[in-house]
């Protein structure tokens, strides 16, 4: 039986940014999305241009970065929408447009106020005009698993008479099931003339914890493409997991008769990026990169994965890039030795941020015996996030105040080189700290989140921090910070997130 080869879009940078407290910069987008490259992703949508200045330049930044992979822009059925992803995306060396439009009763109803005939005109019209800009087009009936079937089936075929060489069938709201949406992908298989010359693709949410067993299910019955997100980031209960996707296909390969272009030993770093920039920590059980995936409690199962690893272990920990191996690299380790190793872990650096990089190293060295990859791989990605910053953080004074009150002083340096120092007071020094960034910067938010975790085991591990805050709009925004020292950590996470509050109210224009 040929395999079938399943093409891997990844909506991380759109779909993932819409879970609450999620939001990256330019230069995280572009980090995520080289990576994503790296991975073996066929299509990135960079995110929304439309939306926002900030998601135009985004787009048309990753559209310029990438050399592989396809750059993809979301458009609502309006001319203004396609013209916007068009000249987001006209440098890319590969790009196409996903437009969108709802179908389900409820939609039309409620959100539209459109019958299906406005609705069919509508596709027809704008289909065709993406297809005038773009030589690829996907299109997407919204809410698809809660249309009636026969307007679905007219819905899609206007689209594909109109240009549309890729369709998306999303499942909104997470409301299928895999026998339900498998049944559905034959109906479209039977009654679509054209359902082998274009691709068909799923778009699943997980409300119902079903989003990866759907995917496949679609896969099963002739989708070529899998829409998700790294870690299944998203939205309420998030998206399908493309890694978990990824890693099925591979196992399964005897059932599934499919394959892809997934790198899987770039699994795991390529979670552990998501995770870190985004602030949303990946549970110890999740499959596939979860911390727990491939450790083994029972008595019974250690003894037969001593005999035989397969004996309780399909997946090899090397398979997705699990090594928990130290670096032959110390203090007395040359510049050059460092750059091939970072080089062989992927970051190749330009000649200043490796300047600063290889600072960092030997101050990462004189402090611990044992460097691992986690730590040049945060020792890569804190520079990264400083690069960006727009305050540093140059000096943090603690003292206890009478009545149990601690005292903090902090001098922040501005990228305009201004210097700022203030203190303030608290009921414990990580309050005592946060007042005084919250002078510092003139901004009063509200923290919703603070978590600590170690980059690795032991006494000399780095300390990587994140925290939430919500603006006074109700908007949420992260933070992270990584130090040896947990007090320094925490101050750089909440210095970033009051930052990005501050930056967001001033490009709005409020005092």
């Amino acid at each position: 039986m040929e395999m079938t080869e399943i093409q891997f879009f990844d909506t991380t940078l759109r779909d993932g940014e819409q879970t609450p407290g999620v939001h990256f910069d330019q230069n995280e987008k572009v980090q995520i999305a080289k990576q994503l490259e790296k991975w073996g992703v066929n299509v990135i949508e960079a995110g929304f241009p439309i939306a926002s200045k900030g998601d135009f330049e985004s787009v048309q930044a990753i559209a310029r970065a990438l050399k592989k992979a396809t750059v993809c822009g979301l458009a609502r059925c309006v001319k203004e929408d396609i013209d916007c992803a068009y000249e987001a995306l006209k440098e890319a060396f590969s790009s196409q447009i996903h437009i969108f439009i709802a179908t389900s009763d409820i939609h039309l109803k409620y959100k539209l106020k459109m019958t299906q005939t406005e609705v069919l005109e509508t596709i027809q019209e704008h289909v065709r005009y993406a297809k005038e800009r773009f030589e690829v087009v996907q299109f997407s009936p919204e809410d698809a698993t809660r249309t009636e079937w026969g307007f679905l089936v007219q819905a899609v075929q206007t689209a594909i008479d109109a240009g549309a060489t890729i369709i998306n069938i999303p499942d909104t709201v997470g409301y299928t099931n895999p026998t339900e949406f498998g049944a559905l992908f034959r109906h479209l298989k039977e009654q679509i003339l054209q359902f082998d010359e274009v691709i068909f693709s799923t778009h699943c949410h997980d409300d119902l914890g079903m989003s990866v067993a759907n995917a496949l299910a679609a896969i099963e019955n002739g989708a070529r493409r899998v829409e998700g997100t790294v870690n299944g980031i998203g939205e309420r209960a998030g998206n399908t997991s493309l890694e978990e996707v990824a890693v099925a296909l591979h196992i399964r390969k005897d059932y599934y008769q499919a394959d892809s272009t997934i790198v899987l030993n770039e699994t795991k770093r390529t979670s552990e990026l998501v995770s870190r920039l985004s602030g949303m920590m990946v549970p110890k059980n999740k499959a596939v990169v979860g911390g727990n995936a491939y450790a083994h409690e029972s008595g019974i199962h250690q003894d037969g994965v001593l005999k035989n690893p397969d004996t309780y272990e399909i997946i090899t920990p090397s398979l997705v890039g699990v090594e928990k191996n130290s670096l032959s690299l110390g203090k007395l380790s040359g510049r050059h030795a460092f750059l091939t190793r970072l080089a062989e872990l992927g970051y190749h650096l330009e000649k200043s941020e490796a300047k600063g990089a290889f600072q960092r190293f030997k101050q990462l060295a004189d402090m611990k015996k044992n460097i691992t990859e986690e730590d040049l791989h945060a020792l890569v990605l804190s520079q990264e996030v400083e690069k960006s910053a727009k305050y540093e953080l140059t000096h943090l004074q603690l003292q206890y105040v009478t009545g149990g009150v601690q005292g903090a002083v902090l001098t922040i340096v501005t990228d305009e080189k201004v210097i700022l120092e203030d203190a303030a007071t608290g009921s414990g020094s990580i309050e005592a700290i946060y007042n005084t960034i919250s002078r510092l910067l003139g901004q009063e938010v509200e923290l919703t989140d603070y978590r600590i975790q170690s980059i690795t085991n032991g006494k000399d591990a780095q300390a990587e921090v994140h925290v939430a805050v919500k603006a006074q709009n109700g908007e949420l925004y992260h933070g992270i910070g990584i130090d040896f020292d947990v007090l320094n950590a925490s101050a750089k996470a909440y210095l970033q997130a009051c930052s990005k509050v501050k930056e967001q109210t001033e490009k709005r224009g409020i005092n």
